[in-house]
């Protein structure tokens, strides 16, 4: 046999106790402890609050070993990037110093055709 109602039958409140976690309470309609009585309904409350806190419990434990892999990866790819940008930075410091000494070669050329110039001409 189907019940059907307006109202959910079953409702679910959380309890907080200051960060405690404490098993969600299920609360059934005075219709259904009417309907099948005070023991049954109870029964029916207490394996909701078993299945409840047995979900919860491995919900938790997925999340700290998907978080456990996120970490991992991280710390990976920040390991990856940093060798990179040490590559990276090398390759760079090599081009400056060879960009420096092109520079400087130019600037010594510039200065003795310069100072030749003045010379033949006084």
């Amino acid at each position: 046999m189907i019940i059907r109602s307006a109202q959910p039958n079953v409702s679910m409140t959380p309890v907080h106790d200051l960060g405690k976690t404490v098993p969600v309470t299920a609360k059934l309609s005075q219709k259904f402890y009417q309907k099948f009585g005070d023991e049954l309904t109870n029964e029916l409350v207490d394996w909701l609050n078993q299945v409840d806190a047995a979900y919860r419990s491995d919900l938790r434990e997925m999340n700290e070993l998907n978080f456990a892999r996120f970490d991992a990866k991280l710390e990976q790819r920040i390991a990856e990037v940093r060798a990179e940008m040490q590559a990276g930075f090398g390759a760079l410091r090599t081009d400056i110093a060879t960009a420096k000494s092109e520079t400087l070669k130019w600037f010594l050329l510039f200065w003795a055709t310069t100072a030749l110039g003045i010379l033949l001409k006084s």
